[in-house]
């Protein structure tokens, strides 16, 4: 019996193969998702840079091994740029255009609403005041497409929560749109050299939620290997409303009572001071509404974490392969 495996990265055109009148519609005896390398799987590609370096790659092209080969260990982050992203036609800078026109049909409300989201607005009244229209079905699709993350606070039931945001989901495409395209026609008529060094300027204000995710990525990692107790049925962010703003990093839930048993924040940043960090998880850890008697704290940075902690982690145990 012949066997034939079709693989694609446009997730839209690959659903469209299979729906009614497609070539391969009831044809297709096993349907997948293949998900991007996640931060050690991308690490291993990136094995000759340092830990934090690995952690700026994947944040700035996410987990696709194609970009991922795109990137030459042996040159500085300045160097890659340069190549990649700041000249007329450079792979990162056509790349984007790709996506948006293969997922996203650039000009429409789903083009709209990820540059919304991209600029911060990332509330659905926030997305519907900037695309002046409502963008309910366009967000339901975009996560669909896996290019938009719906999230809500880890303790909340996500069916019945009003607390919602949306966010890229894809490292890169929150780079490009974010970071990238802002620079785009001034990249193509040549600007490219002197765009460089704001780029690089921009790389922290960008790594800083992907970071955090990459810590989320980490833990769930250690949950699954038994390391963070048993009986972890959840790992997220969580947040507050506006009167008592209070943001949690990473949430650790265990057992049916889904009890907080792990609190965590990580910063991009080169040296981390634990004990300030743990000060501040210990008073947000009181608006969580149900927190096991031995709550514990894990601090994440970049390269160091100045004192303790129950948990340390650095770029180094995130992005080991």
């Amino acid at each position: 019996m012949l066997r034939v495996v079709v693989c694609g990265s446009a997730v839209r055109t690959m659903q469209a193969a299979q729906e009614e009148r497609a070539p391969l519609y009831g044809r297709a005896s096993l349907s997948l998702l293949v998900h991007p390398f996640r931060p050690y799987e991308a690490a291993a590609m990136l094995s000759p840079l340092r830990p934090a370096d690995r952690a700026l790659v994947w944040g700035i092209v996410g987990g696709v091994p194609l970009y991922l080969q795109w990137w030459d260990t042996e040159k500085s982050v300045r160097d890659n740029l340069a190549e990649l992203a700041c000249r007329p036609g450079a792979p990162l800078l056509t790349e984007g255009q790709l996506v948006m026109a293969t997922e996203a049909d650039a000009g429409d409300l789903a083009s709209q609403v990820l540059f919304a989201v991209a600029n911060g607005r990332t509330k659905h009244n926030e997305i519907a005041d900037a695309v002046k229209a409502d963008p309910t079905r366009t967000l339901e699709r975009l996560v669909e497409l896996r290019l938009l993350e719906r999230l809500v606070p880890v303790t909340e039931d996500p069916r019945r929560t009003r607390r919602r945001v949306y966010r890229l989901a894809d490292n890169f495409l929150a780079f490009w749109l974010g970071v990238l395209a802002p620079h785009r026609a001034e990249i193509e008529r040549g600007l490219g050299e002197t765009i460089l060094t704001v780029l690089l300027q921009e790389l922290d204000d960008h790594m800083g939620p992907r970071y955090e995710e990459g810590f989320r990525e980490h833990l769930r990692r250690l949950a699954a290997a038994g390391k963070l107790g048993p009986e972890v049925v959840a790992i997220g962010p969580h947040w507050t409303g506006a009167e008592e703003p209070a943001e949690i990093d990473a949430v650790v839930l265990s057992g049916r009572r889904r009890e907080a048993v792990l609190v965590g924040e990580a910063k991009w940043a080169r040296e981390v001071d634990a004990s300030r960090v743990v000060r501040e998880l210990q008073r947000k850890a009181a608006f969580l509404p149900r927190v096991a008697d031995e709550l514990r704290f894990a601090v994440c940075g970049r390269d160091r974490v100045k004192g303790s902690a129950d948990l340390v982690v650095t770029a180094k145990a995130i992005f080991s392969p």
